[in-house]
């Protein structure tokens, strides 16, 4: 019998009863964040080294304020 993953958060792990959780897709894989780390991915995705294969590719968001 196949088993689904349960949806949590890739940086803090709270699943979808403990907190809203974002869909998102990167490299094929489909992953979770919540919005209080959604942040992290924007502007510090170094941060997802080690958590989120590739993170180390990503661009911190430029600010144009």
């Amino acid at each position: 019998m196949e088993t689904t993953p349960q949806k949590a958060c890739l940086f803090c792990h709270r699943g979808e009863e403990a907190t809203p959780l974002v869909n998102l897709s990167f490299r094929g894989a489909e992953l979770w964040i919540c919005p209080q780390h959604l942040p992290v991915l924007i502007h510090d995705p170094q941060q997802l080294v080690g958590i989120l294969p590739g993170a180390e590719a990503l661009a911190p968001a430029e600010h144009h304020d």
